[in-house]
């Protein structure tokens, strides 16, 4: 067993890294292939590179519910492998399309086919001793955030040598890679197999009679939603800063990629301390840290403090997804797992596609400092309802076990 559960972290470790590289490869690009190669002016630019980040989000938020029942009946690594390959394919016929609609419709296929993250999650939760299973998590959380970082170079510098189109071509074969990682080196556990498969709605009465899940469904659409308003602003704040023009992109690149080093440095630290004190005292800490973090950045006007502060709040921030993680698996029974994890992902889904959309409103009617102000308010407001649902007093797991309710 101890073999095992290492191997799967390993092999599933690559997996992510390798499936989060190809989306950073290809889709922050997404709005210069729509201008250079599909001919949309600037006029609506804007508009159809709305369209088409939203609309994977959203509908990935609506079809989450449905590929974890599947999950829970036919095992996880189905789900892998199902979206691995799926994805390959999808990022192939991108290489092909030739207007926004085209490009928007496979947007769409590619949230409904998608899944290969939280599967490997769920994989994780329910193949890992429990006692070990914080660690495993926080590990898992540097996979996607290593991908995002080394993606966007990448795909920089495949888009500026070869196109933008071909970008996806290297997207495609990466996931590839990931699906056949899935397919040939990945183990899953036995498990209890329900008889029928359960219906979405049916998932839905099951999380809200789970109070603490509930909760954290909530703290992850709002702790998602804190990340993403920001996203389609730092580029435009860093250029307000006293920065030659020639330098923007570079610095812009290194400030975004802070919070992702900050990530891969503390997940990992964060997940052993939630095994030692407890996932709901590490989440409170990851909360408000990040708020704090947050509100010191409305007082910054260079780009080296701005940066710094940058790396600071993702040191602390990096604890609030390993512990939800480590969290989920807690309070939930093995056989509801794979379905709490895609209703985890829907949640993501939709503070992922909110945020965006509502911080490019703010940042044209207020300043955008003002918005780092109302992020850390928003974490804030997560740290509260924590303490407030008692998800803060949640125990180590090898203390307590909320899912069956019994000491350890």
């Amino acid at each position: 067993m101890e073999f095992s559960w290492k191997k799967n972290l390993v092999v599933l470790w690559a997996g992510v890294f390798f499936c989060s590289m190809a989306y950073s490869i290809s889709i922050p690009f997404l709005p210069i292939f729509m201008h250079d190669e599909l001919g949309v002016g600037n006029q609506y630019l804007s508009i159809w590179a709305g369209v088409a980040f939203g609309i994977t989000f959203l509908s990935s938020a609506l079809i989450s519910p449905f590929w974890g029942s599947l999950a829970d009946k036919y095992g996880r690594k189905p789900m892998l492998i199902r979206s691995g390959y799926s994805l390959a394919a999808l990022y192939l016929i991108n290489f092909f399309v030739q207007d926004p609609v085209q490009l928007v419709a496979l947007r769409l296929f590619q949230g409904l086919l998608a899944g290969f993250i939280p599967a490997a999650i769920a994989l994780v939760g329910t193949n890992t001793p429990e006692e070990k299973t914080g660690y495993a998590l926080g590990i898992m959380a540097t996979a996607s955030a290593s991908g995002n970082i080394i993606g966007p170079l990448i795909g920089g510098v495949v888009s500026f040598t070869l196109g933008n189109r071909n970008a996806f071509l290297f997207s495609s074969a990466i996931v590839l890679i990931a699906a056949l990682v899935a397919t040939f080196l990945v183990h899953e556990k036995e498990f209890k197999r329900p008889k029928v498969r359960s219906r979405v709605k049916d998932d839905l009465k099951q999380a809200a009679g789970i109070p603490v899940f509930f909760a954290l469904l909530g703290l992850v659409a709002m702790s998602n939603f804190s990340v993403m308003i920001l996203e389609p602003l730092i580029t435009i704040y860093v250029q307000g800063m006293d920065i030659a023009s020639d330098r923007i992109s570079l610095i812009s690149g290194v400030v975004f990629s802070a919070v992702g080093v900050a990530t891969v440095i503390m997940a990992p630290r964060w997940g052993r301390i939630g095994g030692k004190i407890g996932y709901g005292k590490v989440l409170m800490i990851g909360l408000i840290g990040g708020a704090v973090g947050n509100l010191l950045q409305f007082f910054v006007t260079g780009y080296v403090g701005f940066g710094i502060l940058r790396f600071i709040y993702g040191l602390f921030f990096a604890a609030v997804f390993p512990a939800v993680n480590a969290m989920i698996v807690q309070v939930t029974k093995p056989e509801f797992r794979g379905r709490a994890f895609s209703l985890n992902q829907s949640a993501t889904q939709i503070g992922t596609m909110a945020g965006p959309l509502i911080g490019g409103v703010l940042g044209a009617v207020i300043p955008i400092h003002w918005i780092f102000v109302i992020n850390g308010a928003a974490l804030l407001a997560c740290a509260f309802i924590a303490h407030y649902k008692k998800i803060d007093q949640t125990a180590p797991f090898r203390k307590t076990n909320i899912a069956d309710g019994q000491s350890k």
